[in-house]
């Protein structure tokens, strides 16, 4: 074969066979003229499935303790509602 492979591990390349070397496949897609090819199956932009599953695990906002506190003593206390929240670290809103 033009690859410098067996005819078997063709084979199991075309059937989709994870256990074929990464650089039998570089090999095929030389032969092919298809070598830029690999570096579109390497680009994480262009994996969609991994890309919608990475954004499934990554973490949601939450709100803080702190900021939890001060909405409720905002609704129990209207007056309190109209001045300036401080916050613990310096800040004010």
């Amino acid at each position: 074969m033009r690859a410098g492979t067996s005819a078997s591990s063709i084979a199991r390349l075309e059937k989709g066979d994870p256990g074929v070397a990464i650089g039998t496949l570089a090999d095929v897609l030389v032969v092919l003229g298809l070598l830029e090819r690999l570096a579109d199956l390497i680009d994480v932009r262009k994996d969609d499935l991994g890309l919608a599953l990475s954004n499934e695990r990554l973490p949601q906002r939450g709100k803080s303790f702190a900021t939890r506190i001060r909405k409720q003593k905002a609704k129990s206390d209207p007056t309190r509602a109209l001045d300036d929240v401080v916050d613990p670290d310096g800040a004010s809103f």
